[in-house]
């Protein structure tokens, strides 16, 4: 049975203020569970309505039902796990190799999957603005499906970062050098920009090398690609390039 003060942290999880203070996050759902079971990532507490977890110790494993994981998932429809984890301390940031950086990505549904899209591509560093949706939102963990565990990520001052990395710079612009013809590096900083604005003014003064995912309809109408779909092909590019 799950008991009124864990209730009440749970339900305070749902917001980045105390996931902070606490320094917990939860995940919901048996294959992103068990994912994050075998990564470093620390159990706090485990509920679940099933015995799907049989290595979990029973001081950590705690049995619920339907109604009272209602209570705490983030869900509409709950599954039937939550568990609850320790948010790790800070990782040492990758600075060689591609880097994605994130320029004020705000939507956690792309947040999620650009994370699995690195995992999928090899992209071990993901640089994000600290405007940029906190990783450990639940739908932006529920969206990377368990990549979370495989990525490094940290938030940092992005132009800052940038200008002291030296390394090249790419930036997907409506402008830019056909990606398709592009001869790309095997090291680098790849800049993906917010889903209304793109990449901001401040941050474009860093870029040494614009590039733009061209447009093959007859009619020209379409305005952008979402920044995850953008991703893909930006990502899909540069490995099949290396």
């Amino acid at each position: 049975m799950i008991s009124k003060n864990q209730i009440k942290l749970i339900t305070g999880l749902h917001q980045k203020k105390q996931r902070f203070a606490n320094q917990l996050f939860f995940a919901e759902g048996i294959k992103v569970i068990q994912e994050l079971l075998q990564s470093n990532f620390e159990l706090e507490y485990l509920f679940t309505t099933q015995n799907d977890f049989e290595t979990v110790g029973t001081s950590k494993c705690i049995p619920v039902t339907e109604q009272e994981l209602k209570k705490i998932s983030a869900l509409s429809t709950p599954n039937t796990c939550l568990a609850v984890f320790k948010i790790p301390a800070g990782n040492t940031i990758i600075d060689s190799g591609l880097i994605l950086a994130l320029d004020d990505i705000r939507d956690p549904g792309n947040l999620g999957t650009i994370l699995r899209l690195c995992d999928w591509f090899g992209i071990q560093q993901i640089i994000c603005s600290k405007e940029t949706v906190d990783i450990y939102n639940p739908k932006v963990v529920q969206a990377t499906m368990g990549s979370i565990a495989r990525v490094n990520v940290n938030y940092v001052d992005l132009k800052s970062f940038i200008t002291n990395a030296k390394l090249p710079v790419f930036g997907t612009f409506m402008n830019g050098e056909n990606i398709y013809q592009s001869v790309l590096p095997q090291n680098g900083i790849i800049i993906m920009g917010n889903e209304a604005n793109g990449i901001s003014a401040e941050i474009e003064k860093t870029v040494t090398s614009r590039l733009t995912i061209p447009r093959f309809g007859k009619l020209q109408k379409t305005e952008s690609l979402n920044v995850a779909t953008a991703t893909a092909i930006v990502l899909s590019e540069f490995k099949r390039n290396s």
